[in-house]
């Protein structure tokens, strides 16, 4: 698994966002909703490269099936990141710009 790049990429994203998670002064319910975001996206990157795996395994040949289930998979890891960086944006978003001001000000 280590061997797909965007698991790697997201992985090193989580390991990013997972110490700023615990470190924001959030309540109990939005640090659950910034960690499983993250969670969530390697959860669907996950299936996605299962997907992936299956399609090469049954035939590697072009056929229209095979190209949209892994645009399938592809669009829910997008969606999934989507999700993730919004609940980032709206959680701990408006904490940084209040941080960036004090600094400021």
């Amino acid at each position: 698994m280590l061997e797909e790049s965007a698991f790697r990429q997201e992985l090193t994203l989580v390991a990013i966002l997972t110490p700023c998670a615990l470190f924001l002064p959030v309540d109990v319910v939005e640090r659950i909703l910034l960690l499983g975001t993250l969670l969530l996206v390697l959860i669907v990157e996950l299936l996605n490269s299962s997907v992936e795996a299956a399609v090469d395994r049954i035939s590697l040949e072009r056929h229209g099936l095979s190209k949209r289930a892994k645009d399938f998979g592809s669009a829910a890891v997008m969606l999934a990141l989507v999700l993730c960086g919004g609940t980032w944006l709206a959680i701990a978003g408006p904490i940084v710009v209040g941080w960036l001001r004090q600094l400021a000000g």
